[in-house]
């Protein structure tokens, strides 16, 4: 990085904001996808508020230096890896909760903030926030914000973006943009808030957020069920939607997962079994049970072997404890590409199925998880690192289940993102128009392409 540009930066940021330490830039180069690209970045800053950031942003446009907005670093798809010569802003230090209003329902929050930190600053007031990717303990609120996070809740309560009324973005030229409402309803102007919630950083800096509450749940009601078959257990989910039932937690593991888990764990879980299917309810005043009692009933006349439920929450803690541990089941097994896609729900069997497939086909192991409830499904493709041959077999893997996603109708990402690892695969599932009104977003809010750049697609 030029001179000029950290003595602009050091104009208006301490000394201890501004990294140029190796060690320290090569730690906050890459999220967590493994094997998506990344590049050192040149400096490392870390602002403390809205000020400071619009500091950087000028000093960025000023001299047309990268950006990349960076949270705790949790992402699995490159959204927050390094550009070489660039900044990488580092948003955790700006970690306030401002406000709780447990009248209206909401809080206001800076991007820094953990999300696991907020539900239990929350609990007092009697309030939740749904939200819960499986990294909530580390992620932080702006990484969610960016990525548009679900999580194991998703099925009832939705994702990230159902919950934010209102946001403070800084724009790529350093001006501030506040857009959005505290109140239940408004319409008025475009919807600039779900423009900005899930663009991976590559529209603005987003440094505080207005997030709408829910009362807390009561506490769960929690099945189990082992099934011979993917298709009875896609079955069971069907016909649990069809019925009318919105569990709290509707989760899916393939036997490649149950496998792996039980390996490590020694849970006790059948190793024969083709699916896990675990569900939650939370509606309290008795209608949990009624609504887990009625979906063990499905589960069985979908062709159940095994099914377990429970009205203790400790116990239904230990019954999730599978779903919980799988990703780290799976990834002792070796290197991990993770995949993200969504079909309907229809199709979870179909997509289980055919990834099999494409596992036998390609030689590698894939096991898959997922939210059963929304049909968005995680296979995990695991292989060598270090043999270059199992390297590309895995990529082949991974490219034939986002080809056979969107031959079902669904789509390459559910709530990981796009990041660099499915570029070329957004442009095919938008197509050409799509890509020009993204380009034409992009370059009226970034015209010299500086936020984020290399990420979600490539304008034209």
């Amino acid at each position: 990085m030029p001179d000029a540009v950290v003595a602009d930066l050091l104009a208006a940021l301490p000394d201890t904001a501004v990294s140029a330490d190796p060690d320290v830039v090569s730690g906050y180069a890459r999220d967590r996808a493994m094997f998506a690209p990344s590049q050192d970045p040149a400096y490392v800053v870390f602002p403390r508020d809205t000020a400071q950031v619009r500091h950087v942003m000028r000093v960025a446009s000023r001299h047309r230096v990268p950006v990349v907005p960076r949270g705790a670093g949790t992402g699995l798809a490159g959204s927050a890896n390094g550009v070489a010569g660039g900044i990488m802003l580092v948003l955790t230090k700006m970690d306030r909760i401002v406000e709780i209003d447990a009248a209206n329902r909401l809080a206001v929050v800076q991007p820094g903030v953990v999300n696991l930190d907020l539900r239990r600053a929350l609990e007092p007031h009697g309030l939740f926030y749904p939200p819960d990717p499986a990294s909530y303990e580390s992620c932080t609120i702006g990484g969610n914000l960016s990525t548009n996070a679900g999580g194991l809740c998703c099925v009832k309560y939705g994702v990230t973006a159902d919950f934010v009324l209102g946001v403070e973005v800084v724009l790529a030229d350093g001006e501030v943009l506040r857009t959005g409402r505290r109140t239940v309803k408004g319409v008025a102007g475009y919807d600039l808030v779900r423009l900005f919630v899930g663009a991976e950083g590559t529209l603005g800096v987003i440094t505080e957020a207005t997030l709408s509450l829910r009362p807390l749940p009561a506490a769960p009601t929690t099945l189990v069920a082992s099934f011979g078959t993917t298709a009875a257990a896609g079955q069971a989910v069907s016909d649990l939607v069809r019925a009318g039932l919105v569990p709290s937690l509707l989760e899916i593991i393939d036997q490649t997962t149950i496998r792996a888990v039980e390996d490590w764990k020694h849970l006790g879980l059948d190793r024969d079994a083709h699916a896990l299917l675990l569900a939650q309810a939370d509606s309290g005043g008795g209608l949990a049970a009624a609504e887990i009692e009625r979906a063990a009933v499905l589960c069985r006349e979908a062709g159940a072997g095994e099914v377990h439920l429970t009205t203790d929450p400790a116990e239904g803690e230990m019954l999730l404890a599978a779903r919980r541990l799988a990703g780290t089941a799976l990834a002792r097994l070796g290197g991990m590409l993770v995949d993200d896609v969504a079909v309907p729900r229809s199709r979870i069997a179909d997509l289980l199925d055919g990834v099999a497939k494409i596992a036998s086909n390609h030689s590698v192991l894939i096991g898959v998880l997922g939210h059963a409830g929304d049909g968005n499904m995680h296979p995990s493709v695991i292989f060598d690192p270090d043999d270059a041959e199992a390297k590309a077999r895995a990529y082949a893997a991974y490219s034939a289940i986002l080809d056979l996603t969107l031959t079902m109708g669904g789509t390459i990402t559910g709530e990981h993102g796009v990041g660099t690892l499915k570029v070329d695969w957004l442009a095919r599932e938008i197509g050409p128009v799509g890509l020009r009104v993204h380009t034409a977003v992009k370059n009226a809010l970034d015209p010299l392409g500086i936020l984020n750049p290399g990420k979600v697609f490539i304008p034209v």
